[in-house]
């Protein structure tokens, strides 16, 4: 499984950006069970989750973007995108896309869906910067 992140930018303060990660790879690679989500790392902080959609479109948010961001699918479910509106600085990151293929539990993604040890691919970063 390959995912490749892109749409990053510069915007400024209010605006809006809309991320992209292509999902790639074989029928057997890919099954009906998966878990895409979005990272972010700014500048001298730690990874954190920002967002994760589920095959069945269950959506989980980091509580800063709640109402400002949403994940989606699109392209039979082979793209999976972020759309941030109403960014501020604070958004400035470089945002990665992370998946896990095979079953998973609505229980422990409620409470964990933000371990990036649960995540075993990773695409490159794409850089998200938010001017004031």
């Amino acid at each position: 499984v390959q995912l490749q992140a892109s749409g990053g930018g510069l915007v400024q303060a209010g605006g809006s950006l809309r991320l992209s990660c292509k999902v790639s790879g074989n029928r057997r690679e890919i099954p009906a069970s998966y878990v895409v989500c979005w990272f972010r790392q700014a500048p001298g902080r730690e990874r954190e989750g920002v967002s994760c959609i589920t095959n069945n479109d269950n959506t989980y948010y980091k509580e800063s973007v709640q109402g400002r961001f949403t994940v989606s699918r699109a392209n039979a479910e082979r793209t999976i995108q972020l759309q941030m509106n109403h960014l501020k600085p604070e958004d400035t990151a470089v945002y990665y896309c992370a998946a896990s293929v095979g079953p998973y539990e609505l229980d422990y993604l409620a409470k964990w869906w933000e371990s990036e040890d649960d995540y075993d691919y990773w695409g490159q970063g794409t850089l998200v910067t938010v001017s004031s």
